[in-house]
């Protein structure tokens, strides 16, 4: 009922949003338990970059380029934000210890807080979201 409209494109973009969050998580988790493996690499979820670029691409004006052969790029491509998914990428940029693990444990603590606190204040905003619909019904 509401797919099509803002309402159902915003709690569909925050469902999203929450399952990326509870899979950072684990990925969060899964770097602290490892912080005293040698040779561990950290990772990293990439979600919302590509999600920022989908929905940017939506409000740019169809621009058709001239593309002769099937391998051209073209210059911009449009995205849906639908086709975006969480990518979890390894951190292969340092080594903080001399065992070649590059796990920060107080840099984890603090991306798994703002992970929780983004993780509710997406609740927050669902349930407030679902208010204004029930007051609006009359409920």
């Amino acid at each position: 009922m509401f797919e099509t409209t803002n309402f159902g494109k915003f709690t569909d973009i925050v469902h999203r949003s929450m399952d990326t969050n509870a899979y950072r998580r684990s990925v969060i988790a899964d770097n602290i338990a490892n912080a005293d493996t040698p040779e561990f690499k950290r990772s990293v979820v990439n979600f919302e970059t590509m999600l920022g670029y989908a929905l940017s691409t939506e409000k740019q004006p169809r621009f058709r380029t001239a593309v002769t052969n099937e391998r051209h790029i073209a210059f911009s491509r449009s995205m849906d934000y639908k086709e975006v998914r969480p990518r979890r990428i390894l951190d292969f940029t340092n080594s903080t210890k001399n065992n070649g693990n590059n796990v920060d444990i107080e840099q984890e603590s603090v991306l798994a807080m703002q992970n929780q606190l983004s993780y509710e204040l997406m609740i927050q905003s669902m349930n407030n979201s679902f208010d204004r619909i029930n007051m609006v019904i009359g409920g």
